[in-house]
């Protein structure tokens, strides 16, 4: 009787592909930590996610009841969900270890300071969101960045 070979389990990859990337967030705010949570997402929000029916510019995260909530992000119904399909902006939960959100909590505090989405990506089958810490930037602060932007622009244009 042949030996019977014991088959070795591949680690399960954790593929990340992108969904949706806020870059205004980026030129409107001065992000000071980021941090990856997971999301509370119906079947047909998944399936309309992977086609990329997602806006994330005007959204936002805040704290209420000792929960991570994300508001204000359009997720464009399912062309085929029928019934199942939800509001597009409606409230959804974010999912955080509790000391992480009593971290968020204490850092909220400052004025000034507020919790955007930056990124909206799968990491295997879960949907993550990455959420930033942001203070606002001033114009001037604004215009610097768009001059150093050119800057480095053209010094990779003359090499």
């Amino acid at each position: 009787m042949p030996e019977r070979k014991e088959f070795e389990r591949k680690p399960k990859s954790a593929l990340v592909k992108a969904i949706a990337d806020n870059r205004r967030a980026r030129h409107e705010y001065l992000i000071l930590e980021d941090m990856e949570v997971g999301v509370s997402l119906a079947g047909t929000e998944v399936k309309s996610l992977r086609l990329g029916n997602v806006q994330l510019s005007d959204g936002y995260a805040h704290i209420a009841g000792g929960e991570l909530w994300l508001d204000n992000v359009h997720i464009g119904p399912y062309s085929h969900g029928n019934q199942f399909n939800l509001l597009e902006k409606r409230r959804r939960k974010l999912l955080a270890h509790r000391r992480e959100i009593n971290k968020l909590t204490i850092k909220l505090r400052d004025a000034g300071v507020t919790l955007i989405p930056l990124k909206m990506y799968f990491k295997g089958s879960k949907v993550k969101v990455l959420i930033g810490l942001a203070r606002g930037k001033k114009s001037y602060d604004k215009r610097q960045a768009i001059k150093e932007r050119d800057i480095k622009r053209e010094v990779r244009e003359r090499l």
